[in-house]
């Protein structure tokens, strides 16, 4: 019978636990990520931070879950301060739904339920009077109803009400 050397019983080194990196920052580490936390640090950045710095592999909604679990506050860019007028009082910011005077006498309005199939709606007056309906479908097609079918507005009305229409979405979030 021939031994086969690839057939060994016997260990001849002695067996190494594997190391694995650990899956979670420890608590001193937890503290290090408050302090991220509370200077501002994005949670991308607190993401690659944990990896580099700490050797600890985290998905970024691990690293949310964390930051939520720590109790901890995300500290959001300071939003830019209205801009004041000359005796030190803020000027006035429109309200998100109201109506949206241009210098052109074009006003839009945005409806705050929107029919099916359309992801925002409202009303637009022309400078001359005219008014009509506007939606915007889920691949950004603006399409104008109601009112006299007849009415072109003018290419300077069509311009202040896309401008306006613009201001309105953007202040909703799109």
């Amino acid at each position: 019978m021939t031994d086969d050397p690839f057939e060994s019983t016997e260990s001849t080194e002695e067996e190494k636990p594997s190391v694995k990196a650990p899956s979670e920052p420890s608590e001193e580490q937890k503290k290090e990520i408050a302090l991220w936390v509370a200077d501002g640090v994005g949670l991308s950045d607190i993401q690659k931070k944990i990896n580099t710095d700490f050797g600890v592999v985290m998905t970024y909604i691990d690293v949310r879950f964390l930051v939520d679990d720590l109790n901890l506050i995300l500290v959001d860019e300071e939003e830019p301060t209205p801009p004041k007028t000359a005796d030190g009082e803020a000027t006035a910011q429109p309200a998100v739904d109201a109506p949206l005077e241009g210098a052109g006498g074009v006003s839009v309005e945005l409806d705050k339920v929107n029919p099916p199939g359309a992801m925002a709606s409202g009303s637009v007056v022309f400078s001359d009077g005219q008014n009509k309906k506007w939606t915007l479908d889920q691949f950004g097609r603006l399409g104008l109803s109601g009112g006299d079918e007849q009415y072109k507005p003018s290419d300077e009305d069509v311009a202040e009400f896309q401008k306006q229409l613009d201001t309105a979405l953007r202040g909703r979030g799109f």
